[in-house]
């Protein structure tokens, strides 16, 4: 089975939301997707989506975002792929009852958790992975037993028509599907009642989705952003460090909610580091980097304007050039940036660096702690006390040593953001657990049932109750 280069297809009619959400439980309520064959089946069918329509979502992704096709693969294909067969591999084994110890007051008894999937689910995706961030989401509902409905990004038309068409012609529809359409739909399915909802996106939007789901007591994972700082200490290998920052840096064009998002290097090292920087830039996309068929493009004229008025809050070293028509910003760092300045107020997803010096290591922690909590944290030092103190003194989703992004990569560590940048985590394990609900469940034995715990209370079964409860 494959598809042809998609073209944008027409959004859900806005009466019919009720109906697809109707549907859905409906299909959830009939217990097929409890099974562990089911499951598999699904993830399966999921994985030869990917695997068979590789080309025509590659396509997709350059037709939105300009993604070179290694990049479009690695990053959106291939990842989803992994995040998949973690789970087939792991699913039985994550779904069996957990026995815990049981007190010695409750016994005799025995005392077991046991997963269970949440319901009929909700997954919201982003523009800048499309598919990445509405396909991972949905394999770890999946494998927790869950229905689901997928709402891609009305920003990358093409990915989402992609997903729209590919997804009924290979999940089970009653159980899963697909809601296309922008603003007026999402706020259409967000009146819908769901047993979770799960939001990729920026906190604005987060904020809304969240208040929307207060009014069903709807849970839901936020996974949103923040301006992530990268550290860059005086004793570290500066070209590895300017190397890899680089990067993470401008990998699909700094659209990246984990992407460095501003430098803070002792200031004995900023202009080696911007000297390595600039040449690492070079070498990735050369002299002229929109000539460069390696460089991705920024996802539409609206965020080119924003970007550019970023342009003016420092001195650029490199880069600065737009290119409205194209949806270009050259790769830019800037220095002499003011931490009031228009650059350093909020994410900038986008391919500029800022760079800003500090005296040493208790002040760049300082700057850090003074604002929200960041999505991800990336430091460079070849110090053990610094690596430790950046980990025990600050707060983030996810820390990254001397390496941007590379902590995605893990699927045995959970991804997810703390305070302002986000709520709940996922891949691998975490993303079944997000997805399930941990049931406790205590069985007694009727082989004994002694009379201290019921009525009347004599002095001999008060002295009883307050020495062994």
């Amino acid at each position: 089975m494959s598809l042809a280069a998609p073209s944008p297809t027409r959004s859900i009619a806005l009466d019919a939301i009720p109906d697809l959400a109707l549907r859905l439980r409906a299909g959830f309520g009939s217990g097929r997707t409890r099974p562990a064959a089911f499951r598999l089946e699904q993830l399966g069918r999921l994985r030869a989506l990917l695997t068979e329509n590789s080309d025509a979502l590659e396509h997709a992704l350059a037709a939105d975002l300009r993604k070179p096709d290694p990049e479009g693969y690695a990053t959106d294909i291939g990842f989803t792929i992994g995040e998949i067969d973690l789970a087939r591999k792991g699913l039985r084994r994550w779904m069996k009852p957990r026995r815990v110890p049981t007190p010695l007051k409750v016994r005799p008894a025995q005392s077991r958790v046991v997963p269970e999937p949440l319901g009929v689910v909700l997954i919201i995706a982003p523009w800048n992975y499309p598919v990445q961030l509405a396909l991972a989401p949905l394999a770890a509902a999946i494998a927790a037993g869950n229905a689901a409905l997928v709402k891609p990004s009305e920003v990358t038309p093409h990915v989402a028509a992609a997903l729209g068409e590919l997804l009924p012609r290979y999940l089970d529809p009653e159980c899963f599907a697909v809601a296309l359409g922008g603003v007026p739909e999402t706020q259409a399915l967000l009146a819908e009642r769901w047993d979770h909802i799960f939001y990729t996106g920026n906190g604005r939007v987060g904020r809304i989705v969240m208040a929307a789901a207060a009014k069903h007591l709807t849970p839901v994972t936020l996974e949103l952003g923040g301006k992530s700082p990268c550290l860059v200490d005086a004793e570290c290998d500066l070209d590895i460090a300017a190397r890899r920052i680089v990067w993470g840096k401008f990998l699909n064009c700094g659209q990246t909610c984990v992407a460095p998002d501003y430098i803070l290097v002792d200031a004995s090292r900023e202009s080696e580091l911007i000297e390595r920087m600039v040449h690492h830039l070079r070498a990735f996309y050369g002299e002229d980097p929109q000539r460069s068929p390696d460089l991705a493009r920024i996802v539409n004229e609206q965020h080119v304007d924003r970007l550019a008025k970023l342009l003016e809050s420092g001195t650029t070293v490199v880069g600065g050039h737009v290119d409205r028509a194209d949806r270009y910003i050259a790769p830019t760092i800037l220095r002499d940036v003011s931490p009031d300045s228009p650059v350093m107020q909020d994410e900038i997803f986008g391919p500029i660096l800022p760079v800003l010096p500090v005296a040493n290591l208790d002040e760049a922690i300082a700057f850090v702690n003074a604002r929200p909590k960041p999505l991800a944290l990336y430091v460079f030092s070849s110090r053990e006390a610094t690596k430790d103190a950046v980990v025990a003194r600050t707060s983030a989703g996810g820390v990254c040593i001397n390496a941007t992004l590379w902590h995605l990569s893990n699927p045995n560590l959970p991804f997810g953001g703390v305070g302002e940048s986000g709520i709940g985590a996922y891949h691998g394990r975490s993303g079944f657990d997000v997805f399930s609900h941990q049931k406790s469940v205590l069985e007694k034995s009727t082989r004994m049932d002694p009379s201290i715990g019921y009525p009347p209370y004599t002095k001999w079964k008060k002295a009883l109750i307050k020495r062994f409860v």
